[in-house]
């Protein structure tokens, strides 16, 4: 299926590992021309050059604002256009319960995981698409629509990202659409804590029998992103191999 992105540009954060890799690498086998972000250049440029030709790595913290308009103006000079924006870096230094918490970890997750999606839309609305349309995909969580033990602060960062996401789909349309996505337990070095000391029993409590890859991801990214979903916006797909029902078993 031609998902309509040869030629198209994407701006992906957070891509120098992980899920993000993963989606900038499924936009690129799609045909577009990719950015990765990252917070070092080299290791955006290490991530690039593993993805392919039309892959270029920008040093940019999520919430440095100077930095991220400087690497959507690179973008621009680069290949032309922002049709593709995946805001994709998240954090989650406030692990722990709610009544341990440091106001500077609790500031810091939303500072990336709900700012950092809401400026480089912002931008990227301002830059490019407002004027030429595009296509935004925030990398929510299954966290966004559950609870579980020291993982509040982070939950509600992405139950926030999942709403800003209505928000926008109604605001920006219909130049611009605007979807997420909210992976279950996926083998990153994010999710570690949830599934690297017993992955066995968390594949065993999942439907489809595994912890996700982030590969699973970046092909339901690269389906939101192109012209096939051209009617989808504020929607938040689950990708979790069923993990929110159980196993039954």
């Amino acid at each position: 299926m031609d998902l309509g992105l040869t030629g198209r540009t994407a701006v992906v954060t957070g891509a120098s590992r992980g899920i993000g890799l993963a989606i900038a690498q499924a936009l690129h086998d799609e045909g577009a021309h990719v950015v990765l972000t990252a917070r070092r250049e080299e290791d955006a440029a290490a991530a690039a050059t593993q993805v392919g030709k039309r892959a270029l790595g920008i040093g940019a913290h999520v919430t440095d604002e100077e930095a991220a308009r400087e690497c959507l103006e690179r973008t621009l000079d680069a290949f032309g256009s922002i049709d593709v924006l995946v805001n994709n870096a998240g954090t989650n230094p406030a692990f722990g319960s709610l009544v341990q918490q440091e106001h500077s970890r609790f500031a810091k997750t939303l500072d990336v995981n709900l700012w950092g999606p809401t400026l480089w839309t912002q931008l990227a609305t301002q830059m490019w698409m407002g004027e030429h349309g595009g296509s935004v995909v925030h990398t929510s969580s299954l966290g966004a629509f559950a609870v579980g033990p020291n993982l509040a602060v982070y939950h509600a960062s992405k139950a926030a990202l999942t709403h800003l996401t209505r928000h926008q789909a109604q605001e920006l349309g219909p130049k611009i659409r605007v979807n997420a996505v909210a992976p279950g337990v996926v083998r990153t070095r994010l999710a570690e804590e949830l599934w690297k000391e017993h992955e066995a029993a968390v594949a065993a409590d999942t439907p489809l029998g595994r912890i996700g890859e982030p590969e699973d991801i970046g092909s339901a990214v690269a389906f939101l992103a192109g012209a096939t979903a051209s009617w989808i916006t504020g929607e938040t797909l689950v990708i979790d191999g069923g993990q929110r029902w159980g196993s039954g078993r």
